[in-house]
């Protein structure tokens, strides 16, 4: 076995602009949007700082996974030009095996805008570029079974055929945080697969949009909705060994079909930036199960102080923990 990890889905280029003039808005009667940030149409808004830095889930689980020691590789498409020379050398310095990495001519590297707004949360603004020809040959999947773990994340593109592909793979073991294009496809689409699925994460709201996609609880009232074990009773019954539900500040919970779990977040010594954090915890929850022997309550532990560390810095990727930290 050549691999820990290979992570499999997007890799970008995240610029961030921080500003204070946002109004954030009380929306619980869209039980899939609760909260909203709103600017004046047509206004002129001041932006108090901006940086640049690396995203994208496969990305950043990827350095992730590399800083907890794992021999780790990640499958992404960049494009042919500087943004994508600059996440290659990211990688390289993360010691993050770039071999599987393909990169296309004449297209663009994935690019992300972050809007970090009142209360450092963020909204992501999306380019897709290279990520969206994200392809598996067959050829490769001789490549991707030389690992005990594929962590999928967001994907673009053919992503059934990929997650077809992906999921044929045996003796491997799958992590999944699906994205906004798989969770449109609803649960009838995405069942096949989360039945295959060792550790499935998503955050509340997602986990929200996904059962009300499921003709079976669609009717059911809000309050039904609004309590995480509802909704991972619900996901565990397609087949998930162990199901994941972020709830931000309000922590996380994880059932895995005998227990419910439940970690509150620890207090940071400051609140700079929330971007990735999903990303750090679903990642870093799947590492202290191998770290700690499949010890539930000590990886959402180290999940929930990774979190704690990367939100007081910038990106996605700078406040992750290494080895040593832990």
């Amino acid at each position: 076995m050549k691999y820990n990890f290979i992570t499999i889905g997007g890799a970008t280029e995240d610029i961030t602009i921080y500003t204070s003039e946002g109004v954030l808005i009380d929306n619980k009667k869209d039980l899939t949007k609760q909260k909203l940030l709103g600017f004046e149409f047509g206004a002129k808004i001041e932006v108090e700082k901006s940086f640049s830095s690396f995203g994208g889930a496969a990305s950043n689980t990827a350095v992730n996974f590399s800083r907890f020691g794992f021999k780790t590789a990640t499958y992404i498409y960049i494009g042919d030009d500087e943004r994508g020379k600059k996440i290659l050398e990211n990688f390289k310095n993360q010691n993050v095996d770039i071999s599987l990495i393909k990169k296309i001519k004449k297209i663009n590297t994935g690019f992300s805008f972050v809007l970090v707004g009142p209360g450092n949360e963020h909204i992501l603004f999306s380019e897709r570029a290279a990520n969206s020809m994200l392809e598996i040959k067959r050829s490769d999947l001789v490549k991707l079974k030389n690992t005990k773990w594929i962590y999928i994340g967001s994907l673009s593109g053919i992503w059934q055929d990929t997650l077809k592909k992906v999921f044929s793979l045996s003796k491997v073991k799958f992590a999944w945080n699906p994205g906004g294009a798989q969770l449109k496809a609803g649960a009838s689409t995405l069942k096949k697969y989360i039945k295959n699925t060792n550790i499935f994460c998503v955050n509340k709201d997602e986990a929200i949009e996904l059962v009300m996609s499921d003709s079976k609880y669609k009717n059911k009232y809000k309050r039904f909705f609004n309590n995480s074990r509802n909704l991972q009773k619900v996901i565990k019954s397609w087949g998930a060994e162990i199901v994941v539900v972020t709830r931000g500040k309000n922590g996380a919970d994880v059932y895995d079909g005998e227990c419910f779990y439940h970690q509150n977040i620890m207090k940071e010594k400051k609140r700079v930036d929330t971007t990735g954090v999903g990303d750090a915890f679903n990642s870093s929850f799947v590492a202290g199960l191998e770290l700690y022997h499949g010890d539930i309550k000590k990886a959402m532990r180290l999940g929930l102080k990774n979190t704690a560390s990367l939100i007081t810095k910038h990106g996605a990727q700078n406040g992750l923990l290494d080895k040593d930290d832990i």
